[in-house]
């Protein structure tokens, strides 16, 4: 097997402070909590990275909720132009998103930069847990972004319910859930009104992806393991799921990491496949 990649899409905390203050840095603050959707702005507000703008995953990273959708509808590409609009982002800005620890939703935002062709995005590993820990500075200023004009571009590497459910009858993909095992076997449900998972797919909960310290494992270890549940050492046939689309995007910058790109997005996961009772649902690991 191939050696560990070259280009890795974390930072860790004291490469970013050292770049505290560049021209062309945007550090974007994705903390949240599924139960208490303002908990991360308060966070926020309390402290966060110098110069680090907020994003809110229901308002930001997300569209409104409709019948047909789960629970965190990719947003609309002019909805997400507009957002990178406000922060001044141009085509050579950094963008460095962290939450609360372990990437969880600031792989979100690393993944829908990626789908509209921003390639200059980096999750801070370990995020807040970690660089508090370090001792590093804090602030508590709303930074002043100077808005630019953003062109529309169209996201890029997802597949809707229709498209997930054509391609596993022709078993062409390889879906892969990110859901705790006890969620992913149906024994537990906190969240959804149905408990179990797509039939076909593989359990590959995103703290396996994870050291104890919140932070993700070397490359080369997250690229054995990722092999031995992928049975191969490529990745362009794993579309990655979890209960609505974030979780998920956490697999797919695990990957990426490992040196295994190429993945993409079932975008309505869990909590949309169960929005038609007709759809099949299996339980047990």
């Amino acid at each position: 097997m191939s050696a560990a990649p070259p280009f890795t899409p974390l930072i860790d905390a004291a490469a970013l402070a050292a770049r505290l203050g560049d021209d062309g840095l945007l550090i974007v603050d994705c903390r949240f909590d599924l139960a208490r959707p303002d908990w991360g702005r308060e966070q926020y507000a309390q402290g966060h990275l110098p110069g680090a703008v907020y994003a809110h995953l229901d308002h930001d990273l997300s569209s409104p909720i409709t019948p047909q959708s789960g629970r965190h509808p990719l947003p609309s590409a002019e909805a997400f132009a507009a957002t990178l609009g406000r922060w001044g982002v141009g085509d050579n800005t950094l963008v460095v998103a962290y939450d609360q620890g372990n990437g969880a939703f600031a792989a979100r935002l690393w993944w829908l930069l990626r789908a509209v062709g921003h390639r200059g995005v980096l999750v801070l590993d370990g995020g807040y847990a970690v660089w508090k820990a370090a001792n590093l500075p804090l602030d508590t200023a709303e930074p002043a972004r100077r808005a630019i004009a953003q062109p529309v571009r169209a996201l890029q590497g997802w597949l809707t319910t229709a498209q997930v459910q054509h391609e596993l009858d022709a078993q062409a993909i390889t879906l892969v859930d990110a859901r705790s095992p006890e969620r992913y076997a149906g024994q537990q449900e906190p969240i959804d009104p149905v408990a179990g998972h797509v039939p076909g797919a593989i359990n590959h909960p995103l703290t396996d992806n994870l050291a104890p310290d919140g932070r993700f494992l070397p490359a080369e270890l997250l690229r054995q393991r990722w092999q031995q549940r992928l049975a191969s050492d490529d990745a362009g046939a794993v579309v990655s799921m979890c209960g609505s689309g974030i979780t998920a995007c956490h697999n797919l910058l695990a990957l990426e990491a490992a040196g295994l790109p190429g993945g993409r997005l079932y975008a309505g996961s869990w909590s949309e496949w169960i929005r038609d009772p007709s759809r099949p649902v299996a339980t047990k690991a």
